[in-house]
C-alpha cells in the first residue's frame, strides 16, 4: 500500500511522470513514488513563493536523522531513507540532489555549461542512477540512465523558462544567450529578438535529444515490465519537445504537458508493440 502523503505529494509534483509510474509493477511503484515524493517535498519548498529556506534545512535535518537511523515521524523521508539503503543508493547521490535544490535559494544564473552540469548532476543524473538501483538494472546501464534524467530535467527547463523567468532564474548557459543576442529569457525580450530566440531554443531542444538518444541506446538493459512505463515517459517528454520546436513561442503562452488521455493511451499502445 502506498501511504497518502505519498502518493499526493507525487501526483501533485508530476502529472506526466506520476501517471506513466502507476504502471509499473507494484512493489516498485511503491518505491518509486517514494523517491519521487522525497525528491518533490525537496523542490516544492525551494520553488515556492516565498522560498521557504529554514524549512527547506529543516526537512536536510530530518534527512540526515532519518538517513541514520532515526524514526522522524515524517513518512515521506523515512520511506525514503529505508529504500535508500535497501537499494544501494549511494549518499553522495543524495547530497548531491540536495545541494543542487539549495542551489535554488541562492543561484539564479549558470554562466557556462559547466555550472548548468553542476545543477542537473544533482537534480536529475543521480535521480536516474536512483530510479536504475530500484529497477536492479546492471551497472552498465548507468551511464543511460544519467543521461534520461538529465534529458528529462532539460526539457523541462525548456518548458518551464516563462515560469522560472518569474521565478528569476535561468538554468541554460548565460553566455549562450549572449551568444544569440537575449539579455534574460523574459517574453518581451524574447520577442524583441525573435530570430535569436528561435536559434536559441533550437540548440538547446538539439541537446536534450542528442541526451535522449543516449538514453534510448541503453533500453534493451530494460526488462519489458519496467520500459513501458519509462519509455512512455520518454515519449511524452520527446511529443514535449517536438511542440515546442515547431513554436518556440509557444513556452510563453502555456505550460505544454501531455493530457492524462494522451498518456494512457500511449501506454496501452506500448503494451501491444513491446
Amino acid at each position: 500500500m502506498i501511504e497518502k502523503e505519498i502518493y499526493e505529494t507525487f501526483k501533485r509534483g508530476s502529472k506526466t511522470y506520476f501517471y506513466n509510474s502507476i504502471f509499473f509493477p507494484r512493489p516498485v511503484k511503491r518505491d518509486v513514488f517514494s523517491l519521487y515524493s522525497f525528491v518533490r517535498q525537496a523542490d516544492n519548498l525551494v520553488d515556492s513563493i516565498p522560498q521557504k529556506g529554514a524549512e527547506f534545512k529543516s526537512f536536510c535535518d530530518r534527512y540526515e536523522r532519518s538517513y541514520n537511523g532515526e524514526n522522524t515521524g515524517d513518512v515521506t523521508i523515512d520511506h525514503f531513507t529505508e529504500l535508500a539503503h535497501r537499494k544501494g543508493f549511494e549518499k553522495s547521490w543524495i547530497d548531491g540532489f540536495l545541494e543542487s535544490m539549495s542551489m535554488d535559494l541562492t543561484k539564479n544564473r549558470y554562466e557556462d555549461i559547466g555550472q548548468t552540469m553542476i545543477y542537473i548532476y544533482g537534480s536529475a543524473e543521480v535521480i536516474g542512477l536512483m530510479m536504475s538501483r530500484i529497477l536492479d538494472l546492471d551497472r552498465s546501464f548507468d551511464s543511460h540512465a544519467r543521461s534520461l534524467g538529465k534529458a528529462m530535467q532539460y526539457i523541462n527547463f525548456i518548458r518551464d523558462i516563462n515560469e522560472d523567468d518569474k521565478l528569476g532564474r535561468i538554468y541554460f548557459p548565460f553566455h549562450e544567450l549572449e551568444e544569440h543576442g537575449l539579455s534574460d529569457l523574459s517574453k518581451d525580450s524574447a520577442y524583441s529578438n525573435r530570430r535569436g530566440f528561435l536559434e536559441f531554443m533550437q540548440a538547446q531542444v538539439d541537446r536534450y535529444r542528442k541526451w535522449q538518444l543516449h538514453a534510448e541506446e541503453g533500453y534493451s538493459a530494460i526488462p519489458k515490465m519496467y520500459l513501458i512505463p519509462i519509455s512512455s515517459a520518454s515519449d511524452m517528454y520527446n511529443w514535449t519537445a517536438d511542440i515546442i520546436r515547431r513554436d518556440p513561442f509557444i513556452v510563453y503562452k502555456k505550460k505544454v504537458k501531455p493530457s492524462k488521455a494522451r498518456i494512457f493511451l500511449n501506454v496501452a499502445r506500448k503494451h501491444v508493440v513491446l
